[in-house]
């Protein structure tokens, strides 16, 4: 192991936790990743309009926490619900996509 992967295992990762209770908290989240190790953060996004959880979230560690916690909880029960764990995917530039062309059309 050189010095670039030990600073590497050193910067947080973020966290996909998919599948989640609606009823969750985001205690409840950061209780059950603390078992692996030092939570950073824990997001749950909810539905602008309703303000009702969205089912998913985000929780940030270490690395090498992360990839504990990731190995042991991908597809583990929580509160009746087979979690779906793995590393989060950058965020796209942009904001969303476009709407396509309209293909023809005649005027």
């Amino acid at each position: 192991m050189g010095v670039e992967d030990r600073e590497e295992s050193l910067l947080p990762k973020r966290i996909y936790v998919g599948n989640l209770p609606f009823n969750c908290t985001q205690e409840d989240v950061s209780e059950l990743f603390e078992e692996y190790g030092s939570v950073i953060s824990c997001a749950l996004p909810t539905d602008r309009e309703s303000g009702r959880p969205r089912g998913f979230g985000f929780v940030e560690m270490d690395d090498a926490d992360a990839q504990k916690a990731i190995s042991s909880l991908d597809g583990q029960d929580f509160q009746g619900r087979a979690l779906t764990v793995n590393e989060a995917r950058p965020r796209r530039e942009g904001g969303g996509g476009g709407g396509g062309g309209g293909g023809d059309r005649r005027w």
